[in-house]
């Protein structure tokens, strides 16, 4: 992390840019494609100052902090789309989530094994906190994908509103007990063993009040810049004639992606407990927070959801968290696990556009 006062031109310019679209601009496909370039740069603006801030409260809360950073921009795409579509966003949320699950524990998780064991040949974090998070993130997936097909009180992959207010508090309840462990009781376990390399300096207070004052506005920027691109995206989903579930892929692949470049990035440089925190916290946050909020507005709306993935989704999942518990029970890795993780990952994408 920098330690001067001056912010990459990116940082600003693209924030200031996604504001001039959204004022300036008509939101038609036309502009879509310079639409898009604001968007992405928003996100990557977003995390940016999320990480300036995230540096100055230290680990773990500096994993935690990006991980609810990233979830805003997750809530606020998806919420923004139901609202613009209810009847046909009504399976957004659980394709978005169950992209993310599938994206962060096999793509970036793989990924970071892969690259961090083959400069370092084996690496190692802290089995506690590891365990720790997988054993939220593993009932959080079934209650809220798994579950409603099962209940019988209504057929197909809804819940009741009760069920739905049920799970929701649930899901919060869970999370709420990970953020407990993670930042109180027990924050050890989620701390590197060694650092060879230091903690570098804290950034500029400047630097802090920019990064304040620019978050806020990069995410609510994201946030309606995804709401005027989403009938260009759908438009180019159905052109490539693949399934509508592959929007909440490409809503999950484009809020990850900085985290996951952040997350690889430490597993490169020998920490990989740091990649864990932040892989693993974000499914966390990714659907301990994000169903009761859509949750929320659905029952604002009238408009209930879909929730419950399909039965070859869940032998998948099932496989990745089975995966999952062998890779990260023993403290040690290995670029084997990767590999394992990232060929998950390829049959994830393969039957996402051939089902």
């Amino acid at each position: 992390m920098a330690t001067t006062d001056r912010q990459p031109w990116w940082a600003w310019s693209f924030p200031l840019l996604g504001w001039l679209c959204l004022l300036l601009l008509p939101h038609e496909i036309t502009w879509a494609p310079l639409f898009g370039i604001a968007l992405i740069g928003c996100v990557f603006a977003a995390v940016h100052h999320a990480e300036i801030l995230a540096h100055r409260v230290g680990e773990p809360f500096g994993s935690l902090l990006l991980a609810v950073a990233v979830t805003v921009i997750e809530v606020g795409l998806i919420v923004s789309l139901m609202l613009a579509d209810p009847e046909g966003k009504a399976a957004l949320a659980r394709d978005t989530v169950f992209a993310a699950l599938m994206i962060v524990c096999n793509g970036v998780v793989g990924l970071c094994l892969l690259l961090g064991g083959a400069r370092h040949h084996e690496q190692t974090f802290r089995v506690a906190g590891a365990s720790a998070m997988l054993s939220v993130i593993a009932p959080l997936a079934v209650l809220v994908l798994v579950l409603p097909e099962q209940l019988a009180s209504v057929p197909g992959p809804y819940f009741t509103p009760l069920q739905l207010a049920f799970v929701s508090v649930a899901s919060l309840a869970l999370y709420g007990a990970l953020l407990f462990v993670q930042t109180v009781r027990h924050r050890e376990y989620f701390l590197p063993e060694d650092d060879e390399h230091g903690e570098a300096p804290p950034p500029p207070a400047r630097q802090l009040a920019i990064a304040g004052v620019i978050l806020p506005l990069a995410l609510v920027a994201v946030v309606l810049l995804a709401k005027s691109l989403s009938p260009a995206l759908e438009a180019g989903v159905a052109a490539m004639g693949a399934p509508g579930s592959v929007v909440g892929i490409v809503i999950a692949l484009l809020v990850l992606l900085p985290e996951s470049l952040a997350a690889v990035r430490a597993a490169r440089r020998n920490r990989l407990q740091t990649s864990l925190n932040l892989a693993l916290g974000s499914v966390g946050a990714s659907i301990g927070l994000t169903i009761p909020v859509v949750a929320i507005v659905s029952f604002s709306m009238g408009q209930r959801l879909t929730l419950g993935i399909s039965p070859a989704h869940v032998v998948l999942l099932w496989l990745t968290l089975v995966v999952a518990v062998l890779t990260l029970g023993t403290g040690r890795t290995t670029v084997l696990q990767g590999v394992v993780h990232l060929v998950l990952f390829a049959v994830f994408l393969f039957t996402a556009l051939a089902p």
